[in-house]
């Protein structure tokens, strides 16, 4: 068949250890041999992000605003072991976070579901989308360790330069102190994201934080989200048939473990990178889950919501075989590919798109898959598989439908 075209580039992150090498042979062996493939290649690996002083991690955020979409390869964030065993300069921050402030988006990751593969909460018959917004709260922290006797302050020089003071502590013993912040333009590029991509994807949108005990921090977040839905979106859900709601996210958290999904979870940046990994565990895998990054004005940056399975890839290293789960690096290529398709108005594309997933999916409810599901499945004939059989296993059903 004749490759399908491509009109504008797409931005490639490439990234580290395992995922680094699933990334080439998704490529290889389900992408190039059907699409005449256009991207910006940009090396997110920790060498070269060490090499460039990371300039090139932000280079990659400033060129997805240029082009619009974006796929990301997973990537190490170092600590002190990654420091010694990469010899860096400095300890890098998370790329993710660098991409996600320049580009002001929230996180959106939703599981994958499969025949064979039954959810720890036997009522959950629908995926639940987890929105996480991606600015500030103790991601942006400081942080201090306090002597007794010591008083810590909250204090605010205005721009008159007068000071507000408010005592947090005195303390009579050790203890520690910590202090958090966020902007009300990051809050409401957070609301406007999850409304925006629930009209997307035709899903309601639930809202939690604590604001009862918070009353003024958790409580702009509440008023934030009102204020926006009542005044730019209630009749564009009420036209679409979907709703939204705020509670508290003990209520929330009930409410989730009752329910049969099918909706968006909309969380603060602490809650939803913690509920997000509890979604994925109790779907079933976290190498079964979608991850994108939407920004308010339209700006998509894919990429799978796990690590670099660090410990396969020294299994790798050593000539061992390995059985990695590549679904979510390949969703990741397939939201891109669909969302390009999309905006460039090219159905080829699109469908090329929908057709990999359902192939991805064929194979696993065939019963062929990586060494995680093969653990957890309930299919009675299943077959375990190595990283690369399990692609080439995709790529014979792929292949048949196209």
């Amino acid at each position: 068949m004749e490759k399908i075209k491509m009109v504008t580039p797409l931005v490639e992150m490439d990234g580290d250890e395992m995922t680094r090498v699933i990334w080439k042979q998704i490529k290889d062996i389900l992408i190039t041999p059907y699409v005449d493939l256009k991207t910006e290649y940009y090396d997110l690996g920790l060498e070269h992000r060490n090499e460039t002083d990371d300039q090139v991690t932000v280079d990659s955020a400033n060129a997805t605003k240029k082009y619009g979409v974006a796929v990301k390869c997973a990537t190490i964030t170092p600590n002190a072991a990654r420091m010694t065993e990469y010899n860096l300069k400095s300890m890098w921050k998370s790329p993710n976070g660098t991409i996600r402030a320049i580009l002001d988006g929230t996180v959106f990751r939703s599981p994958i579901l499969v025949k064979g593969i039954v959810p720890y909460i036997p009522t959950w018959k629908k995926p639940i989308c987890i929105a996480r917004h991606a600015y500030g709260d103790v991601y942006k922290n400081t942080e201090m360790k306090v002597e007794a006797g010591s008083k810590a302050e909250l204090c605010v020089t205005k721009p008159d330069g007068t000071e507000e003071r408010s005592t947090i502590f005195d303390f009579k013993t050790d203890g520690i102190i910590q202090g958090m912040h966020n902007i009300d333009k990051s809050i409401s590029s957070f609301a406007r994201s999850c409304f925006n991509y629930a009209l997307d994807q035709k899903l309601d949108v639930w809202f939690a934080t604590k604001d009862t005990i918070s009353k003024i921090y958790d409580h702009r977040f509440k008023d934030i989200f009102n204020e926006i839905f009542e005044n730019e979106y209630k009749e564009k859900f009420e036209n679409a048939g979907i709703t939204y709601f705020y509670t508290l996210i003990d209520d929330a958290v009930a409410r989730v473990i009752r329910s049969e999904g099918g909706y968006m979870w909309a969380c603060k940046n602490y809650d939803g990178d913690v509920m997000s990994d509890m979604i994925a565990t109790a779907f079933g895998s976290l190498a079964m889950m979608t991850s994108v990054l939407v920004s308010p004005d339209g700006i998509y940056e894919y990429e799978a919501a796990h690590g670099t399975v660090q410990r396969h890839y020294y299994k790798y290293l050593k000539g061992e075989e390995t059985s990695t789960n590549s679904v979510a690096t390949l969703f990741a290529w397939t939201g891109a590919l669909r969302k390009r398709g999309e905006l460039d108005g090219l159905d080829d594309l699109m469908k090329f798109a929908d057709k990999l997933e359902a192939a991805t999916i064929k194979t696993i409810e065939d019963g062929v898959m990586t060494g995680d599901l093969y653990a957890i499945s309930t299919l009675e004939n299943k077959k375990k598989v190595n990283t690369e059989e399990f692609l080439k296993a995709i790529d014979e059903r792929l292949a048949a439908s196209l």
